[in-house]
């Protein structure tokens, strides 16, 4: 595992955490949806740049 695959693990979940904050305080939708991709492309790069595919 490399570093920078850890901190887009990190940071993607570190989103998922503010989008589940983001629900119950009932943020708009766009926001909502807005930050569930960028969370999404955060875990997908980090989970893809792991040395365990290679």
């Amino acid at each position: 595992m490399t570093g920078l695959s850890t901190i887009l693990i990190v940071v993607g979940l570190f989103l998922v955490g503010g989008i589940i904050s983001f629900v119950k305080q009932k943020m708009p939708t766009s926001l909502i949806v807005l930050l569930s991709l960028a969370a999404g492309m955060c875990l997908v790069a980090g989970v893809m740049r792991l040395a365990v595919w290679s």
